[in-house]
């Protein structure tokens, strides 16, 4: 396991005991024995808006960065995800949007599997690889308004 897996599982726990975490950058960072960056680049991709996480950050000595996870409606999450999605999608953003919605409780673990398996590049390998974003997008967005 590496040390962005350690250091986002840390923020994790924190999150589950409460929905709202709140952390100082240089503090993980001695507590990992790590570079502040590499907090930075943790919350930036492991906590990022696409998987349900509102981040807040305020600079100087006091400091801190506030990870909030969102709670809302499944049909407002749903239409919040399909407007995310935008034109094009890849393999690693669509399972990064499913796992947020399997993680909210508006999909079943086995549905996101399955609407997963269907995104793949393997089920997409009839499309030409630089459309596949293109019709990835298109099929998720109607899989998951199905849902509603």
């Amino acid at each position: 396991m590496g040390i962005s897996d350690v250091i986002a599982d840390f923020i994790n726990d924190l999150l589950s005991e409460d929905s709202t975490a709140e952390v100082q950058r240089a503090e993980l960072a001695s507590r990992f024995n790590c570079v502040p960056s590499q907090i930075n680049y943790v919350i930036s991709t492991r906590f990022s808006p696409e998987r349900g996480y509102v981040v807040e950050s305020r600079r100087g000595g006091g400091g801190y960065i506030r990870i909030r996870r969102v709670q809302t409606d499944p049909k407002l999450l749903i239409m919040h995800t399909v407007n995310a999605i935008g034109e094009g999608v890849d393999v690693n953003t669509a399972a990064a949007l499913l796992g947020n919605c399997v993680a909210a409780g508006v999909l079943e673990e086995g549905a996101a599997r399955l609407m997963m398996s269907a995104l793949s590049d393997r089920a997409l390998r009839q499309v030409l690889p630089e459309g596949r974003d293109l019709v990835r997008a298109s099929v998720l967005k109607q899989m998951l308004l199905s849902t509603m």
